[in-house]
Parts: structure tokens; sequence; C-alpha cells
């Protein structure tokens, strides 16, 4: 095996920092986890992780971003894997059966995004960050959207920011009663691409571009 250059090492480091911090986050929490325990956990000196990320609010960050980049990755390869709008919705509900509320994920959102209060660059950051995640949502729905032939009744990116929000708070109330049904998201998605056409479950009419065009 070849050996690494410096900046592959130095990839792989942050790389392995990042990953790990992102299990204790999820698992013990943002507050108690110190990057002392980060170091010791992914076998590496204090010195490294102090070299790679200037403060616990900035690795912080950076687990996020590998969150949301998994979490939507996961996403567009079940709509990717394309059949129709029922098969994709379908694909789509079992992912949210499992995705939102999950409580590690739902409380470190929470959790960074209350230590960010007082610091208008992490703000601003995460403003940044959420805007990506937006854009990526919009995207998807632009393409159930195309699979039922519709036009949204709606902005895509208006489209992704309600379906945010409504993932966002019931994300917050699954965490709290995991009773709740995570298909009032994917309810909600069925509304936007079907322009509220059709029955919410089962095989969903749409209002066609082709017809609206007649």
């Amino acid at each position: 095996m070849a050996r690494l250059t410096r900046t592959e090492s130095q990839a792989r480091t942050r790389g392995d920092l990042i990953a790990t911090a992102r299990d204790l986050f999820l698992t013990e929490g943002y507050a108690k986890t110190s990057l002392e325990r980060v170091a010791e956990a992914a076998g590496y000196s204090k010195g490294a992780v102090y070299s790679n990320f200037r403060t616990k609010k900035e690795l912080g960050l950076e687990v996020l971003e590998l969150i949301h980049t998994t979490k939507f990755d996961e996403v567009r390869d079940l709509i990717a894997a394309g059949g129709s709008l029922d098969d994709q919705l379908a694909r789509f509900q079992e992912w949210a059966e499992h995705t939102v509320g999950d409580i590690g994920w739902t409380l470190l959102e929470f959790e960074f995004a209350t230590v960010t209060r007082d610091d208008p660059e992490l703000q601003a950051a995460l403003r940044s960050s959420l805007g990506l995640v937006r854009g990526a949502v919009a995207a998807q729905l632009q393409t159930l959207a195309d699979t039922a032939g519709i036009a949204l009744p709606l902005p895509a990116q208006d489209a992704a920011t309600a379906v945010l929000s409504l993932g966002i708070g019931l994300g917050m109330q699954r965490a709290i009663d995991p009773a709740l049904p995570a298909r009032l998201v994917t309810d909600a998605v069925r509304l936007l691409v079907t322009a509220g056409e059709g029955p919410l479950l089962g095989n969903a009419g749409s209002t066609r571009r082709d017809s609206a065009a007649e």
C-alpha cells in the first residue's frame, strides 16, 4: 500500500475526527462532549484536534454538515431509484419513519442552534448550511413533481421551506412521542407534488401539465 502524502494524512485525520465527533454528539450530546473526549475516542492527540478545528463550535458545524449530506444523499438515492410517484413516496415514507424524530439528531440540531445565538459568525455559517439543505430538498421536490408530470403549486424553494418546517417540528414532537406518525411529512410532500389532487395514501391522482394546458 502506497504511503499517504501529508495532505492525504491530514484529510484522513480530519475525517476521522468529524466522524467520531458525530457519533459522540449523537449518543452523548453536544454539550457533554469535549474536544478532549473526541481526540481520545478517535485515537488522536488533543493537538490533532486543535490543529484542525479552532473551536468546538467549528467542529459541531462540520458534524451537522456531514449529517445533512448523509441524510439527503439517502433521500436522493431513494427518489432516484425510480418507479411511480407512489413507489418513490413509499420509499421516502419508510426512510421518514426511521429518521424523522431520531432523538440524537433532533437534540443535536436543537443544542447547536442554541449555542449559535450569541455568535453572529456561526449563525451566518449555519444559515448558509440550511440554505444548502433547502436547495437539496427543493431539487428533490422538483424531481417528484416531474415524475408526477405536474407543476408545483408554489416555487420549489418555498415548497422546500414548508416541508422542512413541518419535518423539523414533527421531528421534535416525535423525539418526545415516537407514536406520532411520520407519514404527515409524506402526506405534505404528496399534496405539494400532486397540487392537492387525489388521496393522500394509495394511488394519488394528479393534475398533469398536458391536461392543464388543454
